[in-house]
């Protein structure tokens, strides 16, 4: 059951804090798990079309059942994305870590038409992200919240490419990112726990896209998260290194400019018939790092469970969904069992008692 200053499986099985009443929400903070033990979160994906991306946030109870049953643990986040290209209002029905996207559209590597960043800082959403932190509010449990997600890499739109380049870009990125914080703590969505996340490489490799231009502040962020994955597609030739070798470099990076802030692995996944990365031995590699405390800041991990189109041709589709694996299903499963004591599978309470 999810209590009123609980961090929880999901609050699909939960019921928000009436407005007003005792389990109203003010300063409520998710916190870390205990000493030794990590959070396990998952992202559902589900089957898309032109017009509506519900690989993005339809899951339901008997989807988040199903997961943990085949890996044999309870999950402590459902991972999903609040696209406004759909609606505005607060996603009370599925709330739990929301990737709050503002964007016109599900399509990548180009400028935002609506949403840019000049507008956001220019206050023309002002009225629809006041509204959006009042009901944030009133739901009343501690929520994981990120915006901008994975700005040094051109794929989403507030990239630094899409907005000014090297002169002016992080510094938009930035400007409206402290921009949209303000304004939902102007309004006292206090349990709010923003998670700055970033791509573990900086694409395009240039130094004005390097991810610490895109910092908004230590007061601005209260978990860094970080985006690590294999190969995403049967074709990529690049990007197959392991989850430790993608960590070497970002890990440090990230604690270096954030200390002492929890470090989430937001998103991390390897695509299941490519042809040069075998996905339940790098999964595994990637458990077995996770799980020796080899970055003792790390607090939580997120498989990102989905597959989508590449192309006109099936063999290509990209598919990271653990249950359609056998091996990598049994690799989870393994590691789970092998390391018991380090899931933080109970709920995590935080009462208002500061």
């Amino acid at each position: 059951m999810l209590l009123a200053f609980t961090f929880a499986i999901s609050t699909l099985n939960a019921t928000p804090a009436t407005p007003g009443s005792p389990g109203r929400a003010t300063n409520v903070e998710v916190p870390p798990p205990a000493p030794g033990k990590l959070y396990h979160g998952f992202y559902w994906g589900g089957v898309g079309t032109n017009n509506h991306d519900p690989t993005e946030h339809d899951v339901t109870p008997a989807d988040v059942a199903r997961y943990e049953r085949a890996v044999g643990k309870r999950t402590a986040w459902i991972y999903f994305s609040d696209n406004w290209f759909e609606s505005r209002r607060f996603p009370a029905a599925t709330c739990n870590y929301i990737r709050l996207m503002l964007r016109s559209n599900v399509d990548q590597r180009h400028s935002e038409k609506t949403f840019s960043l000049r507008k956001i800082i220019a206050g023309a959403f002002d009225a629809d992200l006041r509204a959006w932190a009042r009901e944030a509010k009133d739901f009343g449990s501690p929520i994981l919240i990120e915006w901008g997600t994975e700005p040094n890499g051109d794929w989403f739109s507030w990239n630094g490419r899409w907005n000014g380049g090297q002169r002016d870009g992080p510094t938009r990125y930035v400007a409206a990112y402290r921009h949209i914080v303000d304004l939902m703590r102007v309004e006292g969505a206090d349990n709010l726990q923003w998670v700055w996340h970033v791509n573990w490489l900086d694409q395009p490799e240039r130094k004005w896209n390097a991810f610490e231009n895109y910092f908004p502040g230590a007061n601005y962020c209260d978990w860094v998260g970080l985006s690590a994955y294999g190969p995403t597609t049967p074709m990529t030739r690049d990007g197959t290194e392991s989850f430790a070798f993608k960590m070497r470099n970002a890990y440090s990076r990230l604690v270096k400019i954030a200390p002492g802030k929890p470090v989430v692995i937001a998103e991390f996944g390897c695509d299941l018939h490519n042809r040069r990365v075998n996905a339940a031995n790098w999964a595994k590699a990637a458990l077995e790092n996770l799980f020796s405390n080899r970055w003792p800041g790390i607090v939580g991990f997120c498989w990102w469970n989905e597959g989508w189109q590449n192309d006109d041709h099936k063999e290509h589709d990209t598919d990271m969904i653990i249950l359609h694996d056998p091996g990598l299903t049994s690799v989870f499963r393994d590691q789970f069992a092998k390391y018991p004591d380090k899931v933080q599978e109970t709920p995590v309470e935080m009462t208002n008692d500061k």
